[in-house]
């Protein structure tokens, strides 16, 4: 069964969104998927989020923010938690990484950009840091322009 990993933001709208598609994007599906999830999920996506990621070739038009459960958490290897402070969840057994980013909701688009870009950067370096797991070396990414 491959390793789950969570990543958690207050609205699931942005942050861990974005951390979630490029994990999704360069992570072997066999050896580890990721989830996306908050804790107090948005009713969509930020628009300029979806902008964004569509500008490096992934498509965001279709996800929906849900819910951080413990059912949903079940499981994890690790928790990635992005800016949601005292109302991170406490996942038992997962290794928690703390990745306090800025939110991009509202954010001019160059923000949301460089947002996206340290997200990626982030989700590169955990990938290489737990690549025995997670990722076969060599391995291309399976989207255009990650």
């Amino acid at each position: 069964m491959p390793a789950k990993v969570v990543f958690a933001c207050v609205h699931n709208a942005g942050r861990s969104q974005m951390a979630a598609a490029f994990f999704g994007a360069l992570a072997d599906p066999g050896l580890a998927r990721a989830i996306s999830a908050g804790t107090s999920p948005g009713e969509r996506v930020h628009p300029e989020v979806i902008e964004a990621m569509h500008e490096v070739g992934i498509d965001l038009s279709w996800t929906r923010p849900q819910l951080l459960t413990s059912e949903l958490a079940q499981g994890a290897a690790h928790l990635v938690t992005m800016g949601c402070g005292d109302a991170c969840p406490v996942v038992p057994g997962a290794q928690v990484h703390d990745w306090p980013l800025p939110d991009p909701k509202g954010q001019p688009l160059e923000r949301v950009r460089e947002i996206r870009e340290e997200i990626r950067t982030r989700v590169n370096a955990f990938i290489a840091r737990h690549e025995r797991r997670v990722l076969i070396p060599g391995r291309s990414p399976r989207r255009r322009g990650v």
